[in-house]
């Protein structure tokens, strides 16, 4: 497909705005997260759990009801940023997929096709078989190395170790922007927020020895840390933790930045909902350097939940949460129950 680089260069959006009584343009691009609530194949694995997976758990119209799923997820993720880069995401770490053949049926959906995503996967020891992986633009983004991250945590009753997601850490260049990424998917709150929250403190510990690490090497590296954390902006595993900020002035170097942080706070928005309560539980973070103005280099612009109306409930008890796949055992003909989220990444083009 070695036509879709120059297609894509030509889609490259320019946004133009007024800084210090000069006229500047910039190219912009999206940075992504979704969780994909239960992408998984009609396949039973032997090795996984994965015949507890809504689908897997359908009696019949299996092919079917995964054509489907993977036409109404191609949908989204072509959208996500659309609306100022005229392109799907450049880069999307995407969770709650079975394994590499479902992100192989995704990425060739004909809405996606053209766009020539790569993908970085790795199989977690996840107990239910669902993994993290992050798809790219060929055209925009060339990996240089990826590795997966063990998080090993343990049960306060048996001590018998719990199986959970990796965390995927992705290194490459985004339009010659050496950038890191690491996709998140931590732990549940199942048996409630209180008892489990210890595994995502866990969660958040391995994020920032990551984190560390490469901050270690270069302390200005541009990190993105995105993903399904179960826990909101405001908890321990964010701001005791990470020590995220909500304010980019308050960011010091080797610090992190959270957009979402104030859009949960202040504007009282989530991602997912249960019992009429909503959650932010899907963030997008960043590093010092990519809020840093000079715009010689990629650098963060804009951060928002993709919460578009065909992704909300519009109807019965769940009126206004996000549209889900599977629902009382069956197929609802929905997207998610969760909403994606991105930033924006702009760079000052030369005239």
């Amino acid at each position: 497909m070695k036509f879709v680089k120059p297609i894509l260069v030509t889609l490259a959006f320019f946004l133009t705005f007024m800084a210090n009584a000069q006229e500047k343009k910039f190219k912009i691009h999206t940075v992504a997260f979704y969780n994909l609530e239960n992408l998984f194949d009609t396949v039973n694995d032997t090795t996984k759990f994965d015949e507890a997976s809504p689908i897997m758990e359908m009696n019949a119209n299996r092919e079917e009801v995964y054509a489907k799923k993977l036409k109404n997820m191609a949908r989204v993720v072509a959208d996500i940023g659309s609306d100022l880069t005229n392109n799907a995401p450049a880069i999307i770490g995407v969770v709650e997929i079975e394994n590499r053949k479902v992100l192989e049926d995704l990425v060739n959906d004909p809405l996606l096709l053209s766009k020539d995503y790569g993908i970085v996967h790795y199989d977690s020891p996840d107990s239910r078989g669902i993994d993290v992986a992050l798809l790219y633009q060929k055209a925009l983004f060339q990996p240089i190395n990826s590795s997966s991250h063990e998080l090993k945590i343990y049960d306060d009753d048996t001590r018998e170790r719990v199986r959970t997601r990796d965390q995927l850490l992705v290194t490459g260049k985004l339009e010659g922007d050496l950038v890191h990424v690491i996709v998140n998917h931590w732990p549940s709150r199942r048996g409630g927020e209180a008892r489990s929250r210890p595994k995502r403190v866990a969660a958040a510990k391995l994020n920032k020895h990551i984190i560390d690490s490469l901050q270690s090497n270069d302390p200005y590296s541009k990190i993105f840390i995105m993903g399904d954390l179960n826990d909101d902006p405001t908890n321990a595993s964010v701001k005791d933790v990470l020590k995220a900020q909500d304010k980019q002035n308050k960011v010091k170097l080797k610090g992190i930045y959270n957009p979402f942080e104030r859009q949960f706070k202040k504007d009282g928005l989530g991602t997912t909902a249960y019992r009429d309560s909503w959650s932010l539980f899907d963030q997008i973070m960043v590093t010092k350097p990519l809020i840093e103005k000079d715009y010689s280099s990629f650098r963060f612009y804009k951060a928002g939940i993709f919460n578009k109306p065909y992704l909300v409930n519009k109807r019965g008890r769940y009126a206004g949460y996000p549209f889900r796949s599977f629902a009382d055992g069956g197929f609802t003909d929905g997207f998610s129950d969760h909403f994606p989220v991105f930033v924006y990444v702009i760079k000052e083009v030369e005239e």
